[in-house]
This record gives structure tokens, sequence and C-alpha cells, in this order.
């Protein structure tokens, strides 16, 4: 089997919910169309962007069935979902996931062993999840921060290619010295990595790697699909996007992801800025304000940058 994740742009998607705290289905349905009309070439579909902690199984499931039956094949579709500690419970939630279609399931690196645990433990319950999953089912990895942030090493990386069943993944390391050996290590292997910092992205890029998978997708997502597109046919241009996707970047030590449902209900997607990880009370006034400005600047910006 090749590898169907094409170079691009994964955006983290956003789940809206309703005021009464149910998942708005139709909201969510704005949200794809929005996604694919910024030239996309995939969803990450359950994720911590879309507060999966926060999210039943039913409501895992059923979220990423909804997004592969609006995408209908025009992207590709990953999703992740597994929350529990225990091995047996994970099985049961991946195997749940993977029954509602996506084109692979993404494991959470932190879910794999506990934070004090080594990284022989770490294969080792691989090695058993594994064997608990169809053979033939595509997988992938998200180095979720939550609730600890472990990053894969080259290694891992290296070893997890070895067994040709993973294909994607989300890199969250923000170390281009790191990436540099996540490349080398994954080379010739189904792996490809997608970078979920902006600072780095550009140099990653340069580097070998697939594309964006990060939460500023959530605001801009088509400055990042021309990047991933035109890096190489017009780099200074490209210099100059990323310059200003970094400094937009920045929003993201706001109340993320509040702010960016704020975004979306201010385009005409959301109706509600509720979200169940945050209190979105944090989101004041000032906190619209920036929103507002940074969309207005880099709109300008970004304009300006591609059209001169």
């Amino acid at each position: 089997m090749g590898n169907k994740f094409l170079t691009g742009v994964y955006p983290v998607m956003l789940t809206p919910f309703t005021a009464e705290n149910q998942v708005d289905y139709e909201n969510l349905e704005k949200l794809v169309e929005w996604y694919i009309d910024a030239g996309v070439a995939g969803l990450f579909a359950v994720c911590q962007s879309s507060e999966m902690f926060f999210l039943t199984l039913e409501e895992r499931v059923n979220i990423t069935k909804f997004v592969v039956e609006k995408v209908a094949g025009r992207v590709a579709v990953v999703a992740s979902g597994h929350i529990s500690d225990s091995l047996e419970e994970q099985a049961e939630e991946l195997n749940a996931v993977a029954q509602a279609g996506p084109d692979a399931v993404i494991l959470l690196t932190n879910r794999l062993a506990r934070e004090e645990e080594d990284d022989g433990v770490w294969i080792r319950n691989l090695e058993l999840l594994l064997e608990k999953l169809p053979a033939d089912l595509p997988l992938g990895f998200y180095e979720c921060p939550y609730p600890y942030k472990r990053v894969m090493t080259p290694e891992q990386l290296r070893w997890c290619g070895n067994t040709g069943r993973f294909y994607f993944t989300k890199d969250t390391s923000c170390d281009l010295g790191q990436i540099k050996k996540k490349l080398e290590a994954t080379r010739g292997s189904n792996i490809r990595l997608y970078n979920a910092n902006t600072s780095t992205l550009l140099e990653s890029l340069q580097e070998g790697a697939s594309g964006f998978s990060g939460v500023m997708a959530n605001f801009h997502p088509g400055l990042y699909v021309w990047l991933t597109e035109n890096f190489r046919k017009e780099p200074e241009k490209a210099r100059q996007v990323a310059d200003l996707l970094t400094v937009a970047s920045l929003i993201e030590r706001q109340v993320y992801p509040v702010n960016a449902k704020f975004y979306q209900r201010q385009i005409g997607n959301f109706k509600t800025i509720h979200t169940r990880s945050k209190d979105s009370s944090l989101f004041n006034a000032t906190c619209e304000l920036e929103m507002d400005q940074l969309t207005r600047l880099v709109e300008f910006v970004g304009k300006a940058v591609l059209e001169g």
C-alpha cells in the first residue's frame, strides 16, 4: 500500500457546539466545506483541537463518521480519539473510530507509556496495541501536548516505519534539528511528517516534510496551502509568507480554541464560541479586539505579498 497522504495542509478540526452543549453538526458541515474551499489536502477530524478529551466515545465516532461522509473522498481524513489509560480500552476506542471510515487512525504518543516510563516500555505497549488492531488498518501518530507531551525520537519513528503500518505523523517537537533527524529516519518508509509548528514550517518543508497540521489552519488555511504548494517555486514570497504566519501564530497563546471559534463565528461558520475545554468567558473584549486586528492584518499583508 502506497501512502495516499499528499503534501499539503491537514487542519486540526474544531468541534462546534450548540448553546445547549451538543455537537452542532450543521456548523460542522460548514467548517468542512470552508477547509476544503481553502484547498487543504486532508482533515484531522478528532484531535485535541476537537476537544476529544471532553467528547464521549460515541461523539468521537459520530464526528469522524460525519466528516468522512461529508468529505466523500475529496480529501483524506484522519482521526484519533483514544483517551483511555489502559491498552484494552484504547483498542476499543481505536477500533470504534476505525469503523467510522477514516483513511488513517492516529495514535497519541502519550497514551502508550506514562511520562516517567522509558521508550522501551513505549515500544512494548505499542506492540501489544498493534496486536489488538486490524493488520491492514493504516495508522499514524500525534505528539499530543495533553496530558503531557511525549515527542518521538528518530529511533522510535524508524522502528515504526519498519513495521509498514504507519503513514502519518503530526510532529509537535518545534525543533528543526529533531525534525531533520526524523525525516532521515523515515526516509524510504511509508511515514510522512506533518509539522504542527509555524516557526519551523518553511525550513521543515525545505528538508522534506510533507506539510502542516497545526491550529493556525483554523484561522487562515489558504496561506498555509499557498506556502506548501509554492515554497520552492517562489522562495522570496515564501519567506515573507512564512514570516507573516509565524508572527500571526503568536495568537495561539491567547485563549485557544475559544479564539478560533470566535473567528469562525465572525465569518459565519459557527453560531457560538462555546467550548468544553476552556471557559469561554476568559475570551474578553480585549481578546476580541486582538483577533479582529490580527484578521485584518493577515488579510492585508497576505494579499500585498502574494500580489506584489
